[in-house]
């Protein structure tokens, strides 16, 4: 019994560490933001703010116009995660349970794709992009999100677990295709889908090299890509980008601490069914 209470106060101890590291630039971050013009200049600098106040996020929307960033990317964010599942949750059904020519040789041919890194594909984009007018626009932004291998794999393993007897007995009742997947085979996918939407809406939101690549206009920035050509103008403003930064982590924080739930047991369920 004590070997046992102390195995589990040595792992609840290492836990706690892993946690403390892995909290502690989020923390200091959320201090600095805190802090008064100059004051995480001091060294060394201090952990908590001498007199907390919201000077720098004052200054922030102020005079960065951090407002039309915020927009933008919450925009894009929401607007990528719609046509993704859109996309993907169809595909992913018609893989897992449509009958056609080539099915499984279509599907097998995509797999590969998933090891090839997303930087060696940006250069081809961007030229087949600024060949059909694309350049400096939201819709260039949400071309590669728009449909994704890993979105429709994921969507087509957990539609795996939809009993081809419901299906099938839909259809003997005269539902047509769209039904089913509308009134029958969505509900089931519930899980999977707000984990897929979490994956993107965290991706879109916290990309920083597409849009930067993708987007000339500065209007049209979005909040990353904001963020870091604020950062060259403010340079010595500890207080300020850490503001920043924080605006740009805590909707996504609590979006994903909403739906963890969700997120969890689709993600657990989706990975043992096929």
């Amino acid at each position: 019994m004590r070997s046992s209470r102390r195995a589990r106060f040595v792992h609840f101890l290492l836990l706690a560490v892993v946690a403390a590291f892995a909290l502690f630039p989020l923390l200091w971050m959320l201090s600095v933001s805190l802090m008064a013009p100059g004051e995480a200049s001091q060294f060394p600098p201090p952990m908590l703010p001498d007199k907390p106040g919201l000077s720098a996020y004052s200054s922030l929307f102020e005079t960065t116009g951090i407002t039309r960033y915020f927009l933008n990317s919450l925009l894009i964010a929401t607007l990528g995660t719609a046509l993704s599942l859109a996309f993907n949750t169809t595909a992913g059904y018609a893989f897992a349970k449509l009958r056609f020519t080539g099915r499984d040789r279509i599907f097998q041919l995509l797999l590969p794709a998933l090891v090839i890194p997303a930087q060696v594909t940006m250069l081809p984009l961007f030229l087949m992009l600024k060949e059909i007018g694309l350049i400096n626009s939201f819709a260039g932004v949400l071309v590669p999100v728009t449909a994704s291998i890993f979105g429709i794999f994921l969507v087509r393993q957990y539609a795996l677990s939809v009993p081809n007897e419901l299906l099938e007995a839909a259809r003997i009742d005269g539902a047509s295709e769209w039904r089913i997947f509308l009134q029958i085979v969505l509900p089931t996918l519930t899980p999977i889908i707000i984990t897929l939407a979490l994956f993107t809406f965290l991706g879109v939101w916290n990309d920083f090299m597409w849009p930067l690549i993708i987007l000339t206009d500065q209007e049209k920035y979005t909040l990353p890509v904001a963020i870091a050509a604020l950062s060259r103008e403010h340079v010595q403003d500890n207080e300020l980008m850490m503001a920043g930064s924080v605006l740009t982590v805590l909707p996504v924080l609590l979006l994903f601490l909403v739906l963890q739930r969700y997120y969890m047991h689709g993600l657990m369920a989706g990975s043992v069914k096929g």
